[in-house]
């Protein structure tokens, strides 16, 4: 991203890989904590993945990075024993979080990869540079997308967001400076991990953005006419999923805010890079649910009453297509009905393309 001016973010860079380890940098304590999670080996960086080390794009990039150490490890087997010791390790990354499918999709580049190899030097080359190629198209496809939500956002507009887009976020303000735009950001904190208040409000503000932060409660008031943080021009959010039919599946609390926004006639954005081909609509795509006392602290800090036991946490939640205005992909901006024309436009990624570091 440096050919655009914009200086890189701490968290841009949140997982590397090691001779002998991943690490992954602790989003659950970040920024008052800058520590790394060491991964020895591909079932640590699932379990990782599984425990909110990191959110969003981030699990793609442990996967990638858990598949080529996972690769390594394999180099002194036979070369079907190497195979068998990357499938199981695609299986553990693949499931780690059954909503996300970014750890998929960078088990199905890898495996894809290494399906004709016949010798386990070449399995493990194949498989490193599937990993690789798969974080570099990630990136570039990221800056894609940006490139095509910039035209729906006018210079200066009132940007209200949820949770944390990661990548696609830093996609989009690549893009907007490179079309000289800034905008002002309204975020959500995110409860109960506060991916907002620290993640997305704590980047926009490195990068020089112009933040406002409210609780989850405040979305539909910030939305609202008259309202003194308003107007708000677009509410825009990161999809982990978007199935076939325009269904919108994101961190819980998007939902509220879509209907609120459609209630207040402000167009709801979503972003994905591809739409999934195998939900042919959201009942398709699995709504993962987690370990419940999660709601009932904040940070690791007990923030419920102590007599209460009883509480439900789905990590995400659905909007149907008549509450998002477009999706936007990173072929297009679609409306919700007209997704899977997605897949027939030109793929704006070569199939190939390596990550330049500077």
């Amino acid at each position: 991203m440096t050919d655009s001016g914009l200086s890189a973010a701490t968290l841009e860079d949140s997982v590397r890989i090691a001779d002998d380890a991943v690490l992954i940098l602790d989003r659950r304590v970040f920024p008052d904590r800058v520590e790394w999670v060491r991964a020895g080996t591909a079932a640590e960086v699932a379990t990782a993945i599984h425990d909110m080390v990191t959110q969003s794009s981030g699990p793609l990039y442990a996967a990638s990075a858990g598949l080529e150490l996972a690769a390594r490890q394999a180099a002194g087997l036979p070369v079907d024993a190497a195979r068998r010791s990357l499938e199981d390790a695609g299986r553990l990354l693949a499931h780690a979080r059954p909503t996300n499918a970014h750890p998929r999709h960078a088990v199905d580049a890898v495996l894809d990869a290494i399906a004709g190899a016949t010798s386990t030097s070449e399995l493990v080359e194949s498989a490193v540079q599937a990993a690789r190629d798969t974080t570099a198209r990630y990136h570039a496809a990221s800056i894609a997308l940006g490139r095509q939500v910039i035209p729906l956002l006018p210079d200066g507009a009132r940007l209200l967001t949820h949770c944390w887009m990661d990548s696609y976020l830093f996609g989009l303000l690549t893009a907007a400076r490179e079309a000289g735009r800034r905008y002002r950001w309204v975020v959500t904190e995110t409860r109960p991990y506060l991916q907002g208040a620290r993640l997305t409000a704590h980047s926009l503000r490195e990068l020089g953005e112009e933040v406002t932060l409210i609780t989850d409660g405040m979305g539909a008031a910030a939305l609202a006419r008259g309202s003194r943080v308003g107007p708000i021009d677009a509410l825009v959010t990161a999809a982990d999923r978007v199935s076939l039919d325009g269904a919108v599946v994101n961190k819980v609390g998007t939902l509220g805010l879509a209907v609120a926004a459609s209630a207040f006639d402000v167009p709801f954005y979503a972003l994905v890079q591809d739409p999934d081909p195998t939900a042919e609509t959201g009942a398709d795509i699995v709504i993962e649910e987690r370990d419940p006392r999660e709601v009932l602290a904040t940070l690791g800090r007990r923030t419920a009453s102590p007599l209460v036991t009883d509480a439900w946490y789905p990590a995400f939640d659905l909007t149907p297509p008549r509450f998002v205005t477009r999706v936007v992909t990173s072929r297009g901006v679609f409306e919700p009905s007209r997704v899977r024309e997605h897949f027939d436009l030109p793929d704006p990624v070569p199939s190939r393309l390596r990550r330049v570091e500077g």
